[in-house]
């Protein structure tokens, strides 16, 4: 369930955003029967009870409606109240934040008299403590005083809006409105990381995570802590082209101490094998040249892929011996760059899933001399250059990332409303589009889904919404 969902007088309420939603039912102290979604029935809970410790009495009189029930509202406000009072206060059947299940709206019990509707008002002190505690429990003001221009509703200091608690308090250490935070946060696409050294490519996510207040947020193509530079992020839509990204060359310039070879295959291992004999620029030279460009590789012993539901570092820690797997891998291009008595620098360019660890280890046993990695930078994947990374230290919520149809090579497209619903349900639909192979729809600026040509029809690829 995505918490974060906007709904306002300029976002229609989407039904297939919400189709899964279960609703729980809660009963106020006159017998009314609410409902709620289950995580916003139960911060309302914990709210309510944490409250009557501070002797405040709450309860709940609005959750959940369907349209028709919007409809009424709105036909009753209308014959009781102004016109300019109901455009303040009443949501159009459509767009009210209630069809959600994630909000609702308090009254107040002073003295055993319940404190309705604008008479609530008076009551700043209490009214005050209650929203101070609300991020505690996921739950945001949703129309602030003094912020009417941006949600287009008045101030009401009855109506609670469920988003989590992180996103609670990003709200509120930030004075934001949902409005404000949709905008800052509410953001797709691919940021290119120059990773530094000492850190994990999940350590990297985690802390985007954060950043960007989202769990969907991807990597492709692992670096070990050893090695530095380009680590392709994808955030919340982008995840789901993580393969179409991965699936990329990748160039790096990795440095190699001779002499030794470990058990992880870098220098931050157990030194496993060793020999005193000393390398020639004859000898490399040879080996640049002679070196197999496609051949079987054994992936290293330390490496996270998976033999019967386990990974194979798992095996390795716990001295346990299995078959190393092989796979072919391809060397594109490679070069020296440098060497000296200690050690040699290359250039290289290999196919998605090539270990450099292992070539190292590769060209050791070629030159029959023990190789293992020093340092690692990754200058390219695929189309994107380490020159375009940002450092991780100046990432932040504020950068601009790269969007979905900058990055895949595909013709984009804007879907005719006659197949929107289609495409968004991932169905088969005529190619009145012309495309040839394959097609990123958008509508409105956001990206939708990737479409296949197959035949004389469009199939789908992705599904981004």
């Amino acid at each position: 369930m995505n918490y974060k969902i906007l709904v306002n007088k300029n976002n229609k309420y989407n039904k297939e955003m919400f189709s899964n939603i279960k609703l729980y039912k809660v009963i106020n102290l006159l017998g009314e029967e609410y409902y709620l979604e289950k995580q916003t029935l139960r911060a309302y809970l914990k709210l309510k009870k944490d409250l009557e410790k501070e002797n405040i009495i709450i309860d709940i009189s609005s959750g959940y409606r369907t349209i028709e029930d919007q409809e009424k509202i709105l036909f009753e406000y209308k014959n009781k109240y102004s016109e300019e009072y109901v455009s303040k206060y009443v949501a159009l059947p459509s767009f009210s934040e209630h069809h959600t299940a994630l909000c609702f709206d308090i009254d107040l019990i002073i003295n055993g008299k319940r404190v309705t509707d604008r008479e609530i008002e008076k009551y700043t002190d209490v009214l005050e403590k209650i929203i101070s505690m609300l991020d505690n429990y996921g739950l945001i003001l949703r129309y602030p005083k003094e912020k009417e221009k941006i949600t287009l509703y008045n101030y009401e200091p009855w109506h609670y809006r469920y988003v989590g608690i992180s996103t609670a308090k990003i709200i509120k250490d930030n004075d934001l409105t949902l409005e404000e935070y949709d905008s800052l946060y509410n953001k797709s696409g691919i940021i290119i990381v120059n990773k530094p050294k000492g850190l994990t490519s999940r350590d990297v996510v985690d802390k985007i995570s954060k950043i960007f207040d989202t769990k969907k947020v991807g990597h492709n193509g692992t670096l070990d802590p050893l090695a530095t530079g380009v680590l392709v992020i994808t955030i919340n839509k982008a995840t789901k082209i993580n393969e179409l990204l991965t699936s990329a060359d990748k160039e790096y310039i990795a440095t190699v101490k001779i002499g030794i070879e470990t058990d992880t295959l870098d220098i931050t291992g157990k030194v496993v094998k060793s020999s005193k004999r000393e390398i020639s620029k004859a000898m490399l030279d040879n080996l640049f040249r002679e070196f197999p460009r496609k051949y079987d590789q054994e992936v290293p012993k330390y490496s996270a892929i998976k033999i019967n539901g386990k990974k194979l570092y798992e095996y390795a820690r716990n001295n346990e011996d299995i078959e190393l797997p092989k796979r072919e891998v391809e060397i594109k291009d490679m070069e020296l760059l440098k060497y000296d008595n200690y050690g040699f620098t290359f250039r290289i360019v290999v196919s998605k899933g090539t270990y450099i660890r292992s070539i190292i280890r590769d060209m050791g046993r070629y030159l029959d001399i023990p190789c293992t990695m020093k340092d690692l930078i990754r200058t390219r994947q695929g189309k994107f250059s380490i020159d375009e990374a940002w450092e991780f230290d100046n990432v932040d919520i504020n950068m601009k990332i790269l969007k979905i149809d900058d990055v895949l090579p595909y013709e984009v497209k804007e879907v005719r409303d006659l197949d929107l619903k289609k495409v968004i349900n991932g169905n088969i639909i005529d190619n009145i589009y012309d495309i040839a192979d394959k097609v990123i729809f958008k509508k409105n600026s956001d990206v939708l889904a990737v479409y296949k040509r197959v035949d004389d029809k469009l199939k789908p690829y992705k599904i981004l919404v």
